[in-house]
């Protein structure tokens, strides 16, 4: 491949989107570089306050636990207030707990603050993700996750390594910066990003049409979409598991804490570097496809751990989940607005980001008392097993729910006089044409074939 064919591929993945969307591109990057809390919050907790590994475990999983109640919050919230006013006020509120964060030292006051930051970051996904949805055409919304999604694990990566080199500064400033960036991210959102709820429909006397009304339980009970959350929780339960599991399985077999750090960083490196691409080969694929795809390769990736031995070796299994995690995250979220009502985008998002929610507070939990009672060979097979089951309730309980709709094409038997076309009214002077159905019939005369129109 080229350096000219490698551009052109490059601009195809980034054309043909709105404005708007890449200033909520662009305010999603921004965020996440100045993403230093989560990063540097059990270090702050262990080194800077002399609290214990346990208590710094239990204060990142309160995190979790705010957004599991967070995520459909944000989901109301963006149906009934709209995208724009959602994204500004959770923004300014995970900012105000990431500045309350340098100020607070009181054990307690860190966990409730951490909590309420919890619940702000994740209830500002559903509204991002509609705002997606409600800008791009349908046939392009997953390649605009995508996009975003890279937009997300660049800005995280970004922090990672200025987060570290800036740790000299202390964890305070740390925090500070992370509260001026999110910040920064309301106010692109105010400036530049217009309201994209949809409008009310109306008839043709121009009155508003009833919508349904949707609630939470109402999304529950839509059952292709209630499919779709559960087995995204296991995906997500097996997704969560390696950050927990991999650096207790790499110590277990003796090697040192910075082995692991070097082998995770293969997971952001792959994302970013390969994300475009990734993107590019499994454009327009079937979402079921896509989704079992992923499924496997989760599987095949944390189940293969517990054959690695070295370095090497689990810096592969990385790269196999971290694949499937580039398919299944944007597939994932389209496939959540494809079934999605326009009025109730919010709402749906808002579940399931509940689902990553619970994954992200039960998965840790449960791995690591796997590891400590039957060990880490249990908790990749287990990882391996649920994968799987998972691959297979996509292509079984939701091929028919997310089969892609044939194009609109024009019915040629239906043009039974090219005169009828507008841009062919010149042919009127012509003798008068033979009509195609006429054409078609004589055609099924002579073969004794049913009549047919060929291009």
């Amino acid at each position: 491949m080229t350096i000219a064919s490698l551009r052109r591929s490059a601009r195809t993945t980034v054309s043909g989107f709105p404005e708007g969307f890449w200033w909520l591109w662009l305010s999603t990057l921004v965020n996440r570089t100045g993403a230093f809390v989560l990063t540097f919050l059990s270090l702050y907790l262990t080194v800077e306050l002399g609290h214990s590994a346990w208590f710094a475990g239990l204060v990142v999983a309160l995190h979790g636990l705010g957004g599991v109640a967070g995520s459909p919050l944000g989901g109301v919230l963006t149906d009934r207030w709209g995208r724009r006013p959602t994204m500004i006020t959770m923004h300014l509120a995970a900012a105000a707990c990431a500045a309350a964060l340098a100020f607070v030292t009181s054990a307690w006051g860190i966990a409730a603050i951490v909590l309420l930051m919890g619940v702000a970051m994740q209830a500002v996904r559903p509204s991002i993700n509609a705002a997606i949805a409600d800008m791009v055409p349908a046939h392009e919304v997953r390649r605009a996750y995508a996009l975003n999604y890279w937009a997300l694990n660049l800005g995280f990566a970004i922090a990672a390594i200025g987060g570290g080199a800036a740790a000299f500064l202390g964890y305070r400033t740390l925090f500070v910066v992370d509260a001026v960036a999110t910040t920064l991210c309301a106010v692109i959102v105010f400036l530049r990003l217009q309201e994209t709820r949809p409008e009310s429909r109306t008839d043709t006397a121009g009155e508003p049409v009833a919508e349904e009304k949707v609630s939470m339980l109402t999304v529950l009970r839509d059952a292709p979409f209630r499919t779709l959350v559960l087995l995204n929780l296991l995906v997500c339960l097996v997704f969560t598991a390696p950050w927990i599991g991999l650096p207790l399985t790499m110590a277990g077999q003796g090697l040192a804490p910075s082995a692991y750090g070097v082998v995770i960083a293969v997971n952001g490196i792959v994302i970013v570097g390969f994300q475009l691409l990734v993107n590019k080969l499994t454009d327009k694929r079937s979402p079921v496809v896509l989704l079992s795809l992923s499924s496997l390769l989760f599987a095949l990736g944390t189940g293969a751990t517990a054959l690695a031995g070295s370095s090497v070796a689990f810096a592969a299994t990385v790269v196999v989940w971290t694949v499937g995690e580039m398919i299944h995250v944007p597939t994932n979220a389209a496939a959540t607005a494809r079934l999605a009502p326009e009025h109730a985008r919010g709402r749906y998002q808002g579940v399931m980001g509940m689902s990553w929610a619970v994954a992200g507070f039960v998965a840790p939990i449960g791995a690591g008392a796997i590891v400590d009672g039957p060990g880490p060979d249990v908790l990749w097979v287990a990882t391996a097993t649920i994968g799987v089951v998972a691959a297979v309730g996509y292509f079984i309980r939701l091929r028919k729910a997310l089969a892609e709709e044939p194009e609109e094409t024009t019915d040629l038997t239906d043009l039974t006089d090219l005169t009828d076309l507008p841009e062919h009214k010149e042919l009127t002077d012509l003798p008068e044409l033979p009509r195609l159905t006429d054409l078609a019939e004589a055609e099924g005369k002579d073969t004794g074939k049913s009549p047919s129109v060929s291009s």
